[in-house]
């Protein structure tokens, strides 16, 4: 109910509180002028009509009654004129309150307007601010009042973020070659000490595969770490027009022998027109590959994935479902989460960093998109990628045919 009524009812904002307020004190004040006046001319009736109240108690003259008539009828014909001035008055005062109290709202509406421009100002400069933009400020300028001082106080905000968001920059910028040098360097150590002449032991060459395997393993998740920080700080490198059913289609023909080793069935369909989007095409590739990755790791053998392509309205969609037992909707919601998981009994496979929808819902993010996990009421799972189109393809779209 009250959401209904917020839908319905306008949203009461400061400048409507500040002109209620103003309004309301001028029809206090007003009334209670009106208060003091009535009282006033109450009583100045009550005074002058005193002297007519006074009655003659001892016998007088013909001519005496007759003057005393005369001053009764001149005393009741002034108290009544007394009374419609009075009448007249609290008349036109009630409706000059009225007319007044009018004039008061919509002059409280422009002062309040007015007092409340430097807020309106900071609000849509803030709004406009975004993590690319953090070296902008408000800038506000005037006299050392309240708003001058909200406005420094999110300047100096805005310069703390620039400085955190600067840093973790730097730190995405060097953790590559921090971080990957010693993995070389083992790499390299492992393979020199199998390469050594001489009988290996078995042992020796069998420990070699399993490091490599682990260290193929954490650089892939340093990988994964690398590409979510990009993608969250909005680094989106070599910008184009790109075709998500191209990359689509060469994504699949890279996992073709991952495709027939798990025996599974692929169903590739696109639509009439071209889902092109603009992006960045090291991440709009990466993305693709890790919704690709997810379906054929977390399958199970022989299964089968669908992949589409297809246009709706001004978005492009990648939309990868894939068959298998049925899932709770709670849980895929958070496969977008870091490190998180279904069960093991889904693929039988543990496979994985955890990352890959989480890149995915970072990238398409970081392109204006989103990330829609579906749990398939037949069983299964359902990912569906929306982007907004490149202009170029929006108009070739309104240009078509229907």
């Amino acid at each position: 109910m009250k959401m209904l009524l917020r839908g319905v009812l306008p949203r009461r904002t400061v400048r409507m509180r500040l002109t209620a307020l103003y309004g309301a004190m001028f029809v206090v004040s007003g009334v209670v002028l009106l208060a003091i006046t009535s009282g006033v001319v109450a009583s100045s009736s009550q005074v002058s009509a005193g002297p007519a109240q006074q009655s003659v108690t001892a016998p007088l003259e013909q001519d005496q009654i007759r003057i005393h008539q005369l001053q009764d009828r001149l005393a009741n014909a002034e108290s009544q004129l007394h009374s419609g001035v009075s009448h007249g008055l609290l008349v036109g005062s009630a409706i000059a309150l009225g007319v007044m109290t009018v004039v008061s709202l919509a002059l409280g509406w422009l002062v309040a307007g007015r007092v409340l421009r430097p807020l309106r100002r900071m609000t849509a400069a803030t709004q406009r601010i975004s993590a690319d933009s953090l070296h902008e400020r408000l800038a506000v300028t005037g006299p050392e009042d309240e708003l001058k001082d909200l406005a420094d106080t999110i300047d100096g905000l805005l310069a703390r973020l620039e400085a955190a968001f600067a840093a973790q920059r730097r730190f995405v910028a060097n953790a590559s070659h921090e971080l990957r040098t010693p993995l070389t360097i083992m790499r390299a150590s492992v393979d020199v000490a199998v390469a050594k002449p001489g009988p290996v032991p078995a042992q020796t060459i069998a420990l070699a595969d399993r490091l490599r395997g682990e260290l193929d393993r954490v650089d892939g998740l340093l990988d994964g770490f690398l590409a979510l920080a990009r993608a969250q700080h909005g680094d989106l490198p070599g910008q184009a027009a790109l075709s998500l059913e191209y990359l689509t289609a060469a994504a699949l023909a890279v996992r073709a022998d991952a495709i027939a080793a798990r025996r599974l069935t692929v169903h590739h369909t696109t639509g009439r027109e071209g889902t092109w989007v603009t992006g960045s095409q090291a991440l709009v590739c990466r993305m693709v590959d890790n919704v690709l990755d997810n379906a054929i790791g977390h399958n199970r053998d022989g299964g089968w994935i669908s992949v589409r392509t297809e246009t709706d309205g001004h978005l492009a969609r990648l939309v990868v479902e894939t068959g298998g037992d049925v899932l709770d909707q709670e849980q895929v919601s958070q496969l977008a989460q870091p490190f998180r998981r279904l069960a093991a009994d889904r693929t039988g496979s543990d496979h994985g960093s955890g990352l890959g929808l989480s890149i995915v819902e970072a990238i398409a993010a970081a392109h204006s998109g989103t990330l829609d996990l579906r749990a398939r009421a037949e069983g299964g799972l359902r990912v569906s990628i929306a982007l907004p189109l490149a202009p170029a393809a929006r108009l070739a779209g309104a240009g078509s045919p229907g």
